[in-house]
């Protein structure tokens, strides 16, 4: 990353802090810049559309960059920056982009450009190319792309939803084909980035096809803990957070200044079961362990109502939910009868189970960002040692935690997953459950699964591709490599100069509109 960057990036936030609020002033006293100053949850490794993670945040939340495909808050598909697609055969799609775009070098949105940009992401990104089944692209003129995938993907305009697919300039790259910056056509044009900060500045794009933006920048700081985003907001760090303790949600909200907003989003607590290691291979031990949680007391007291027990992976609302799926109910006495079932008695009477004279014990991990996780990894570790299963539950900073994850060392993985990224359920159903799946923590195999998700992947009737579906979602219902625990519920912390907030349930976490204003 240039220096430069960095030293611009300093300045711009040491400018905001100095002043102490979100409006600066030239020396003469007027009004010269309004910049939200936001606490994000996550502490960015990059800053390149390409990647998982920070292509949401360059997306997303910094506004820098957008997708062809766009999604209104029922998850049906909207134009973007494509303003219409047709798939022409069973590998081929072509899409029209919209007129009149320019990136933020002042260069045209072209079909070359595209091209370029998904080019790059297939080669940069694997799991994103074998995502898309992209093969290549192809320009038909300046307006039209003829996108060709190695297989039918009769949902390919969904994918390109994902924020990942976002579109860059080719002059984002240098002569080597390194990425120097995002140049995208968002409403926010990239000014800095602090590598040791992590901290991401932006700025208006005054030629943003889509209108005018409210605001004149941004500066996105890293505030990894919950209890340090709240206090942020409390001392006026910030003026706009996310998922702060929600035990203190009320009493933020109560505060003067500052409102709290709660909202359903597409995301699960889920417990993934390391099928590696063998007591969790039994799935009479997996079904015993979700008997014995009680979603509804963690929803009330743990949650405190930001989320809702869950059923399966979606949300009931989503249209290719199995809506025939209820939350396993809190049963201790059929956790013990399946853990009986399974060889599990307690041979000393010290009330931890045991079997061949070892003890049913197991580890469970998670990772503190998300302020939910915690709180209800605790009540788990109760609610299970009182079916008979001790559970050493350890609570680490992600980037700790995912080193260990990958290396199986655990048991228990309690997390938050998004369910919404790709608004289709190939996109999860493929990733969690299919025996080769990106985020088959579980090491979950079972070839009617397999089939199912290929079979269904190849259907472009929906009603017919989600019945095909939903027959995954009954059998991993019952199999449980994965234990669903509650629907997930995100509080938006924000001042109340802060206007013009509007929630977008398909996105990661939030997303930032362009419309929003500061009062001065």
């Amino acid at each position: 990353m240039n220096t430069q960057y960095s030293i611009v990036a300093l300045a711009f936030v040491a400018l905001i802090l100095v002043a102490g609020c979100t409006t600066t002033r030239t020396a003469q006293g007027n009004t010269d810049s309004k910049i939200l100053p936001i606490g994000e949850m996550w502490e960015p490794d990059s800053i390149d559309p390409a990647g998982h993670d920070s292509g949401t945040l360059i997306c997303e939340k910094a506004l820098i960059t957008e997708t062809l495909v766009g999604a209104n808050a029922d998850f049906s598909l909207k134009p973007a920056l494509a303003t219409s697609w047709k798939q022409r055969e069973p590998h081929t799609w072509e899409f029209t982009l919209r007129p009149g775009v320019v990136f933020q070098d002042g260069t045209p949105l072209t079909a070359s450009a595209v091209k370029f940009s998904l080019d790059r992401v297939a080669r940069v990104n694997p799991s994103v190319k074998e995502m898309m089944k992209y093969a290549s692209s192809e320009v038909v003129n300046e307006t039209t792309l003829r996108i060709t995938t190695t297989e039918e993907n009769p949902v390919l305009p969904a994918y390109l939803h994902y924020p990942a697919i976002s579109i860059i300039s080719p002059t984002s790259l240098d002569a080597n084909g390194d990425l120097i910056k995002p140049i995208g056509t968002g409403p926010m044009t990239f000014r800095s980035f602090d590598e040791q900060t992590g901290t991401l500045t932006v700025e208006k794009n005054e030629q943003w096809w889509g209108g005018g933006v409210g605001l004149d920048g941004m500066v996105l700081r890293p505030i990894t803990d919950p209890n340090t985003r709240a206090l942020a907001i409390e001392n006026g760090e910030v003026d706009f957070t996310v998922d702060v303790p929600y035990s203190e949600t009320d009493m933020i909200n109560a505060m003067d200044g500052i409102n709290v907003e709660k909202y359903e989003t597409p995301r699960l607590y889920k417990i993934d079961c390391n099928l590696n290691h063998t007591p969790l291979q039994d799935t009479r031990v997996r079904q015993a362990i979700s008997s014995a949680i009680n979603r509804d007391d963690i929803v009330t007291n743990v949650l405190y109502n930001v989320g809702k027990p869950a059923a399966g992976p979606f949300l009931p609302s989503m249209v290719w939910a199995d809506k025939s799926l209820a939350p396993y109910p809190c049963n201790q006495t059929k956790a013990r009868v399946l853990l009986g079932e399974a060889g599990w008695t307690d041979t000393d009477g010290d009330g931890i189970l045991d079997k061949n004279g070892a003890p049913l014990e197991l580890e469970m991990i998670t990772y503190s960002e998300r302020p939910g996780l915690p709180p209800m990894g605790e009540a788990i570790a109760a609610e299970l040692k009182e079916a008979g299963i001790k559970v050493d539950f350890d609570v680490m900073e992600y980037g700790s935690l995912d080193d260990r994850r990958k290396a199986g060392d655990w048991d228990l993985y309690l997390a938050a997953y998004t369910i919404a990224m790709v608004p289709d359920p190939q996109y999860i159903l493929t990733n969690w459950y299919s025996t080769d799946g990106t985020d088959n923590n579980a090491g979950y195999s079972n070839p009617a699964v397999d089939a199912l998700i290929e079979e269904a992947g190849e259907i472009s009737d929906l009603n017919t591709r989600y019945q095909k579906f939903s027959a995954v979602q009954d059998i991993v219902y019952d199999d449980l490599p994965i234990i669903p625990v509650a629907y997930y519920g995100v509080a938006i912390v924000k001042k109340d100069t802060v206007n013009g907030y509007v929630f977008d349930p398909t996105a990661h976490d939030y997303r930032i509109n362009p419309n929003m204003t500061i009062e001065a």
